[in-house]
This record gives structure tokens, sequence and C-alpha cells, in this order.
């Protein structure tokens, strides 16, 4: 209820914000347009000269009178009987009507007071006293409405300019100033507006969630700590791929934390006036140790915590990320104090991170988050099910989690999105089983295409292609077990088999041989059946060349070339300017490479060549049913051999 009362008075103070913006415009506009709409009933006067004056106005007796204004400007009043004149017309009657305009109808410059005088009594002197043109002086009284008439405008230009200024979200909010870019743009959440995410919407990182919750506690009863001599780590940088939960376990922090949380992202320091990077992290860290004990999270921090001097050469990039860098170096560990401030910090690339800014006293602790394994995947599951309404039958998160290898959260989140999707899709009122599998089949491989036209020849080719790959997959141990095959296009394939990973962290030589092995099934079919191949395996021959690579120049499997590595974990592959070995050894891999593959293909061809009665029937099963399940396969392969452990 308080949050709903402090949502509803924050819509309240915005409508009456809104309200008051559009009263202040109002206002000036009415202002601005009686200024300049008060003069609309009568024409400016006419700019004339003497000559003018004499020949038009003098000799045909049509002045009234005249008044000099501040001994320079002379203004002629014109007698109403003249109003029909086609020569006075325009600036007595401006809009054609019968009303005749109050004047000044003319106006010219008399040089001298002296000489208007002398010029007029000579022009006037066969006249009687009586008829001769009165002459006032007077001075002008508008100097305030002048000088109105210049600040309005300007006033007018500058408050546009404000909305404009605001509108594209200057630093400083509200009040923001033009000067304002050195100012921080971190948001500060506080008590009141903290994130609604805790530590129980975090689940399957249960390590990293022991890890900030000890800052947490700290933060909360610090004396537990300090009794002991403990230090709190002044940061933490938590590391891990895209989707895994990063910025997911800061907003737990946020919401947790019962300090000041401030948030923001590394490339928010990045600007196009020099200074401005620097300038922000001093004002992050002064506004920070204000409200010390706090914590500032900052997020993707690559984009300014690169290393100094990296590829400076190839991009000829200027200092400036450098000097924010060293700003930031300093504040976090420098000279100066920095007590009651812990960093948080997040990032997928920490091999470009500047080694000074991952050493203790800077970020003292490492968190490495990876991908969940099949436990974590079920926690994770069971957080992403509970808003959707499932069928009667209950969605075991289990079943999920073990058809679902090598995703991320993200990916998790996405495919129960997916699935309540693909429900509201068949016009269902809650989501089944169906949907979850169509969701994952949907992330892994594209939405199908049952409507793309496919030729017949094209579609054989299609079932004999996916057929080698799953008669090879089936027959060796080594690889991972495979689930279904299909040959309806999704996304850019026209075909796919789904295998379900084992979760292994350790790969052998004759795992690796064995999966070159399968995924060269389908050319090896093609080669067989058609006696000719085609370009549907160049996704199969990308990977198996660079799985063949990494064998050969990174893991030391073969025998020529030895038991090296020319693996960089350092990630500092653009600075150096040569490879990591010789030409020769350079020919030497790539010979064994191709070795490698050939041998692998001779060895799939040999199997397929055994097994063809059953390469035939499982193409001819694809071709009537377009996908066929683990239980078609054993009806034709028999039961698969157990996988070597």
């Amino acid at each position: 209820m308080p949050q709903e009362n402090n949502k509803k008075e924050s819509k309240n103070d915005r409508r009456l914000k809104f309200r008051a913006w559009w009263i202040y415009v109002a206002a000036l506009a009415v202002f601005g347009l009686l200024y300049f709409l008060k003069g609309y009933h009568n024409s400016p006067p006419r700019t004339i000269i003497w000559n003018d004056f004499e020949k038009n106005i003098l000799a045909r007796h049509a002045a009234d009178s005249i008044a000099v204004m501040d001994g320079e400007m002379a203004e002629v009043y014109i007698r109403p009987s003249f109003a029909d004149d086609s020569f006075f017309r325009p600036v007595m009657k401006p809009w054609g009507g019968q009303q005749v305009a109050p004047g000044p109808h003319f106006v010219f410059n008399i040089g001298s007071v002296e000489s208007f005088d002398r010029r007029l009594d000579e022009a006037q002197k066969s006249l009687p006293p009586e008829a001769r043109i009165k002459v006032g002086y007077a001075k002008s009284n508008n100097r305030f409405i002048n000088i109105i008439s210049w600040l309005l405008p300007l006033a007018l230009l500058f408050f546009i300019w404000r909305k404009i200024v605001k509108s594209y979200g200057m630093p400083g909010g509200e009040g923001a100033s033009p000067f304002g870019f050195g100012r921080s743009t971190a948001t500060l959440q506080k008590k009141e507006d903290k994130s609604s995410v805790t530590f129980n919407d975090v689940a399957g990182l249960e390590e990293a969630k022991q890890e900030v919750m000890e800052i947490v506690d700290f933060l909360k009863e610090p004396e537990n700590y300090t009794r002991l001599g403990a230090k709190i780590p002044r940061g933490v940088i938590i590391v891990g791929p895209p989707g895994t939960g990063k910025t997911l376990l800061a907003k737990a922090v946020a919401g947790e934390a019962q300090v000041p949380f401030f948030s923001l992202s590394g490339s928010e320091f990045v600007e196009m006036f020099v200074g401005v990077g620097a300038s922000r992290v001093r004002d992050l860290f002064r506004q920070a140790k204000e409200q010390a004990p706090c914590i500032v999270f900052i997020d993707e921090i690559d984009a300014v915590g690169r290393s100094r001097g990296k590829n400076a050469f190839y991009t000829g990039a200027n200092d400036e990320r450098e000097s924010t860098l060293n700003q930031l170096l300093t504040e976090m560990d420098g000279f100066g104090t920095n007590s009651g401030v812990i960093v948080l910090a997040a990032t997928n690339r920490a091999d470009m991170l500047d080694p000074a800014l991952l050493r203790p006293g800077r970020f003292d602790r490492h968190i490495y988050l990876e991908l969940p394994d099949m436990r974590e995947r079920a926690a994770i599951f069971k957080v992403h099910l509970k808003p959707l309404t499932l069928a009667d039958g209950a969605i075991d998160p289990a079943f999920l989690a073990a058809q679902t290898p090598g995703f991320s959260g993200a990916d998790i989140a996405n495919i129960c999105n997916e699935a309540a999707l693909f429900a509201a899709r068949r016009k269902s009122g809650k989501v089944e089983k169906k949907d979850f599998l169509d969701a994952i089949d949907r992330v892994v491989a594209g939405l199908e295409k049952k409507n793309k036209i496919i030729s017949p020849e094209e579609k054989k080719r299609v079932a004999y292609h996916e057929a080698g790959h799953a008669v090879i997959s089936w027959l060796l141990e080594r690889v991972d077990p495979l689930v279904k095959v299909s040959i309806i296009p999704r996304g850019k394939s026209l075909g796919a088999a789904w295998y379900l990973p084992e979760e292994r962290q350790l790969k052998t030589l004759e795992a690796f041989k064995e999966n070159i092995c399968a995924a060269l099934g389908g050319r090896a079919a093609e080669d067989i059946v058609f006696g000719e191949v085609s370009s549907g395996a160049l996704d199969d021959l990308e990977k198996v060349t660079k799985e063949a690579y990494r064998m050969v120049a990174y893991y030391g499997f073969d025998q020529k070339v030895g038991p090296v590595s020319f693996y960089d974990s350092t990630g500092n592959h653009d600075t150096s300017f040569q490879k990591p070995y010789s030409e020769a050894t350079g020919r030497m891999i790539d010979e064994e490479v191709r070795v490698m593959v050939t041998e692998a293909y001779q060895r799939t061809l040999s199997i397929l060549r055994e097994h063809r009665p059953q390469l035939d029937r499982l193409a001819d099963l694809l071709l009537t049913k377009e996908m066929v399940y683990k239980e078609d396969i054993e009806n034709i392969l028999g039961i698969r051999p157990s996988p070597v452990k």
C-alpha cells in the first residue's frame, strides 16, 4: 500500500508540473500576442523625406499637426478629410474600412530643430497664422517598451532552449545547468524508491549470492566484522557470460541494502567533450562520500576500464578514456580516503580490463558467474514459472532443465515467455508442456517455416543429410545423445538434429574426433547417395574446421605439432604484430588439421556404407513424417551403445 500511495503521489506531482508548465507557456504566449498585436489595428507610419512632405502634404494643406519627438523625428498627422485620397489611404485605412487610423501617419528625419523650424516657416510664410500647421515638441516615453521588445524575444528563445536541453536529458535533473556536463549521471536509490528485486528472486547463483550478501550484512551490522579486525572489500566485480544474472544480482543488492545505492553504466562516463569523463567520476564519488556508507554499481565497466594503451596504435584514439580510467583508479584507491563507499561492477569482458583496476585494494573480490548447471536451471525455471498460468498437470522444472543444457538465466526467462506466447497463439487459457517444448525448439533452431517452398529433390537431399547426422551420432558412443531429427525448415536451416549435451567439464581426444565425424555425417551421406555434395554442409564444415584447429593449436592433441598451446588467455590478440608461432609451424598446423578432418571424413563414409540400409530407412521415414524422435531411430538402428563415461 505505501508503494501504491507513493506511485499515486508521484503521478499527481507529474500532472501538477505538467499543468504548471502549460500555464507558463500560455501566459507567455498571451503576453507576447498582446504586445505584438497591440498595433495591428493601425499600420506603422510611412517614412518619407522632406521633399515628399513639402510636395504632397504641405502643398495640399493635408497636415493636421506635427509632433517632433526627441528633436530628431517629426511625426505627421493627416486631416481626416484626406482619408479617401489614394496617397493617404494606405496609412489611414489599413483594413479598407470606414474608420480612420489615429496616426501618426508619416515620419521623417528633421536633422535639427532650428533647421526644421526655418524650413517650415519658409514653406508656410504665405499662409495666415490660423491656417499654419500646429507643431509640438515632446520626448518619447516608450523606452521601457523598447527594452521589453528586445528582452522578450531573448527570454522566449532562452525558455525554449531550456526546455529542449531538459528534453534531451542533460545531467543534473530538473534544474540542470547548461554547464553541467561534468556532473555524474548516476541514479540514486534510497530506501523509499529502492529496487523491488530481492535475493529471493535470484535463483541458481547461490555462491555468488553468498559473496554479495556478506557486503549487505556488513553494511547492516558492521560490528560483527570490525570487532574481529576484518575489513569489507572496497570493490566487488562480477564477471560472467551474457545472461547469467550479473545485473540481476546487482538489482538484488539494491533491493536488500539499507544504504543509498548509486547505479550507472560505464558508457555514461564517455562524452564528446574533453575532461567530462574524469569530472563525472569525481562528482560520482563526491556524492557517494556524502551519502556514505553506500554502494556504487557500475554496469559494463569495460566501457571505461579497458587496458590503457591497448590498440591505441591502430585506433588513433586520444587519452580521454585513459584519463577517465586514471581518475577512477585514484578515487577507488588513491592518496585520499574513500571509506564507506563500496564499488560493485559487472562485465562480460574481464580480459579487456586494466590490471591496475583489478588489483586488490580496488576490486578485492572477483565473482565469476558461469552458465547454470541442471540443478540451478531447475531453480531458475521455478522462479520464472510462478507468474505463468500453467495447465493442471504441473510442469516439472527438472524436466525443462534437462532439455536446456548450456542455457543461461536470460535464455530460460525467454523460453518461459515464448511458451506463454505459444499458448496465447493457440487461444489456450493455460500454458502446457507442449508450449515449453515448442519454445525450446524456437529458441534453439528458430521458428518453423512449413510454408517454405522446397522442391522434392531438395527435400530428399535434406532428409539424407539429416539422416546421415543421426546415424553417425547414434552409432558413436562419445557423441551427445540424439533426441529428434527434423526436416522442417527453421530459421536459416532446412533441417536440424537435436542433441542433449551431457554436462561434462572435460573432453577427450576420441570424443573430439567422434564429434567431428558426427558433424560430417550429413555431407558424407550426400556423397554416398547422390554421388556429389551440396552447399548445405557449410555450417557443419565451419564447426569442424574450428574444432580441428582448436585440437591442434590449443589443446596439443596432435603428435606432430606436439604438446604445445598457442592459446592466449589474456585476450590481448589485437596488440600482437605477429602470430605466436613461425611460418613453418603454421604450415604444419594447417597440414595436420587437413589430415585430421580427412581421416574423420573417411571414417564417416565407412560407417555409413556399412549401415546404408538403415540410412535409407531413416531418410524415408523423415520424408514421410518430417520429424522423427528417439524411439523411431531406436526401432531402425537398435539400442544405442552406452556412452563412454
